[in-house]
Formats: structure tokens, sequence, C-alpha cells
């Protein structure tokens, strides 16, 4: 059997749209869950999502969201790995961190160095994330984000795609084929997640 890692924030963990506390999707209807449906059982999909998870920036209200410090040891603990899937980069969108496309770049190939220590490049799909809602800034929804962050969220996808381009990985842009829940302008609510499971399968 053959392993395909999937790492990620909370569109990878599953969580549901507007929830708090936090509530998650079951396995069935995660993009996740979906995806391994769709390969079959030779494939076993490890699921590796986190609330809050950035590409290199400390979260200082929860601890331990450092994608670039945490991969490692996944990635040890999982090994040997066949395929892997990385999207993150909507948490670094957020204000607090003032970070510009270019930057949040840099970190998905920090996060890249290390995963190519395990995975040919060839068997990586780089995916960028979604584009934030227009409202995901408002007090009811996600209030961490700013109108900055949206922008900067849209002009991830080029900028990965130029990343992937240059090291020779595979590339998705989740978003040509879904958009966030309206809810909170930030998650995948189920139909989401169905529409990226299929998009992911047909891309690896």
């Amino acid at each position: 059997m053959r392993t395909l890692l999937t790492y990620g924030d909370s569109n990878t963990w599953g969580l549901v749209p507007g929830s708090r506390p936090a509530e998650r999707f079951p396995w069935e209807t995660r993009w996740t869950g979906i995806l391994q449906e769709l390969i079959g059982s030779d494939w076993r999909v490890l699921e590796e999502g986190l609330c809050g998870r950035t590409t290199v920036f400390e979260d200082a209200l929860r601890p331990g969201r450092r994608g670039v410090s945490t991969l490692p040891g996944i990635l040890e603990s999982h090994s040997p790995i066949d395929r892997a899937i990385l999207m993150l980069g909507t948490n670094d969108c957020k204000s607090v961190y003032g970070a510009s496309a270019y930057t949040i770049g840099r970190g998905i190939e920090l996060c890249l160095d290390i995963l190519e220590k395990y995975v040919n490049p060839s068997q990586i799909l780089l995916v960028s994330p979604l584009y934030l809602g227009d409202d995901v800034f408002l007090p009811e929804k996600d209030p961490e984000f700013g109108t900055e962050s949206i922008r900067i969220s849209r002009e991830l996808k080029y900028v990965y795609s130029g990343i992937a381009h240059r090291r020779g990985t595979l590339f998705l842009a989740s978003s040509d084929f879904v958009s966030p829940s309206p809810v909170d302008d930030e998650h995948l609510d189920a139909e989401g997640h169905r529409l990226f499971a299929e998009a992911v399968a047909a891309a690896m």
C-alpha cells in the first residue's frame, strides 16, 4: 500500500464553517476522506490538518501552528511517504503577520525544502489556498483578517504557480474549483469538500 500525506490547515482538518467552538465534518464528508474513496484501497491517505497552521509564522495565542517546525516530525513519523499534498497560506494572510504574498511564498518554499527530503518533487502537489471571501473580516466571521488579507489571498495562486513550475512540483489552484462558504468566507462547506476532492484526484 502506498501513502499520501495531506498537510494543511483547518480546511484539511475539516472545520464546519462558522462553528464555535470548532466542529469537524465527519471523515466521509471531508475532502481527505472523499479523496480516499476516489483513489482506492491501493492508497492510504494520511490526514494532517491543524486549525490555524501557517507556513512559518508563530501564533502567539495558539502555540504549535508553525508548519515548517512541525512538518519534520510528521514526515519522520509517517515515513516512507509516496506522495504529498501541501496546502497552507490562508492563515499567513492574517493581519497580525503583515506578510505579502511573496513572503508567504518564501514560507511555503521552506516547507517544500523539508518535504522534498522525503518525497520527490514530481510527487508533491502544491495547492494554493482558497480566496478569502469579501466579508471574512466582519466581527461575526474572522476579524483576525482584514481587507488587505483578501487581496493577498488572491495573489497566492500566481506566487505558488511560479514556485511549482520552478521546483518541478505539481500545482493546483483550489480557487479555480471551490469558494469558501458564505457563512464565514473562509472554510469549505460539505459540497466544497466534495468538489475539491474531485479536483485533487484529477490533478494527482
